[in-house]
């Protein structure tokens, strides 16, 4: 009889093995292999969404499901995934850019859209100031990307996509040391451009 390290770590790589013929399936559209990717990881989706609405909160407009149906309707036409990590990656970019298509839609809301404004109240006000805040963040990580590619993907990955130092080496291609370096560094230059501290 096999050890149960061994079973586990044969289980694993048939897991693995799986999910790699699905992403294979998706990017030759394959009918349903986008589907039966978000499937399989639609909990983990959840996660993430979650923790990107909690760091930036963008008013009540947008719920966690919805946030991730929104990144499936951003990411299914896409057929160039190349493993777990790298659909994860994706999967964070494209929330992050709708959470910042909601604060700008909410910034044009609010200076009017054409429309006379007649009431505020302190919850919309809030919302309004977060808005501010997630425009003022991405305006920073544009800098921040055109001065440096790699930071820019750091942050994404780090702080967006909720992946450690180790697997954000494993996506770039870079050590565990030069991601330290750069996730210092990044956040050094975000804490300059926003006036906080790192």
């Amino acid at each position: 009889m096999g050890a149960p390290g061994m079973a586990a770590e044969s289980d694993d790589s048939v897991a693995t093995s799986s999910f790699l013929g699905l992403l294979e399936a998706w990017r030759r559209s394959e009918p349903g292999a986008a589907d039966r990717v978000f499937s399989l990881l639609y909990e983990e989706l959840h996660e993430l969404a979650h923790r990107h609405i909690r760091r930036s909160r963008p008013g009540e407009t947008l719920c966690t499901t919805a946030l991730v149906h929104e990144a499936y309707l951003k990411l299914a036409p896409r057929a160039a995934v190349n493993d777990r990590r790298h659909f994860f990656a994706l999967a964070s970019r494209a929330m992050r850019q709708i959470l910042v298509d909601e604060a700008r839609r909410h910034q044009s809301e609010k200076r009017g859209g054409g429309l006379e404004i007649t009431t505020l109240n302190e919850e919309r006000d809030g919302a309004g100031a977060v808005a501010a805040e997630i425009l003022a963040l991405e305006e920073a990580l544009a800098r921040l990307a055109r001065a440096n590619e790699r930071l820019g993907q750091v942050v994404e990955l780090r702080f967006f996509g909720g992946l450690s130092v180790e697997e954000t080496a494993e996506v770039l291609g870079a050590s565990s040391a030069t991601v330290k370096r750069d996730w210092r560094a990044a956040r050094a230059f975000l804490a300059d451009a926003l006036g906080s501290p790192p």
